[in-house]
């Protein structure tokens, strides 16, 4: 199985990004399963149903977030829908809207979701986490929660190279060490672990000791002349002066920011990884 990752949508420029880049590319590289984080689609800040429709149109097929996930309050409703293709971190406190983690039916290997002989669907978990270094809010600890829904998966009889052709788990996090510390205690139970938020990719990209697929942050698809999708006048302002400002979207060429991973399908770990960055005109 080959599964996508794609880091941070920012805005327009960076779903127009994945609009020119990712129908060609999932069809070169027979990919299987497109993931991409979602909190920063929606002008930069929150995600809305009409920014996953749309997202979804150019071959995205689920979605993570992080802690931009609540601005646009319209999506409440969307995300406690069952079946809807967007999570956030499952490691909020109990009783707010949507799920932690899902687990979903990727169809066979050059299949469009009908019967081929004797293949059949495959199932993946993706967990969405938040770190605890340097972000904002109040969160459980992401390493006891990751634990605790792949235990709670494998009680309904689902684990990887048993039933989970693949478990991906997005960390959305600040501190690289944490997103290494998560990828290493995960390690040989998960096929992938990768970073989002700070929209800066690593060039760490590797297969852990026990078959763990790792990148500390994918970074984002977005305006490449900016701060990191930012206009530089509004940040650079903040940091000479301390104050406010209003964030808006950069204008300009973007980047396309990608993890692809191959992942076996008797043991569920990762065989391949590949780092993808795409500048566009």
């Amino acid at each position: 199985m080959k599964i996508l990752v794609i880091g941070d949508i920012f805005a327009r420029p960076g779903r127009m990004a994945v609009k020119e880049v990712l129908p060609a590319l999932r069809t070169q590289m027979e990919i299987d399963l497109v993931i991409a984080n979602a909190e920063n689609c929606h002008h930069g800040k929150g995600v809305s149903s009409a920014k996953i429709a749309e997202l979804r149109g150019y071959g995205v097929d689920f979605f993570t977030s992080g802690n931009h996930i609540w601005k646009v309050t319209e999506i409440y409703e969307h995300m406690n829908q069952a079946d809807y293709p967007l999570i956030r971190p499952a490691n909020y406190v109990d009783g707010v809207p949507g799920r932690g983690y899902s687990v979903i039916e990727v169809p066979p290997a050059g299949g469009n979701g009908e019967s081929h002989g004797s293949a059949q669907s495959r199932k993946v978990l993706i967990i969405n986490l938040s770190g605890r270094v340097y972000m904002p809010g109040h969160y459980s600890d992401p390493f006891r929660t990751a634990e605790a829904v792949i235990e709670r998966v494998k009680g309904e009889g689902l684990e990887l190279g048993r039933g989970l052709a693949a478990v991906v788990v997005d960390i959305h996090a600040e501190a690289s060490a944490e997103k290494m510390a998560l990828g290493h205690f995960l390690d040989g139970r998960a096929s992938l672990v990768y970073g989002t938020h700070t929209h800066v990719p690593t060039a760490d990209e590797q297969i852990l000791g026990g078959g763990t697929a790792y990148q500390s942050d994918v970074g984002m698809s977005g305006v490449v002349n900016s701060i990191i999708g930012v206009d530089k006048k509004e940040i650079i302002e903040n940091f000479l002066t301390q104050m406010p400002v209003k964030h808006q979207v950069a204008e300009g060429p973007a980047v396309f920011n990608a993890l692809l991973v191959e992942i076996s399908d008797d043991t569920g770990l990762a065989s391949r990884v590949e780092r993808i960055q795409k500048y566009l005109k």
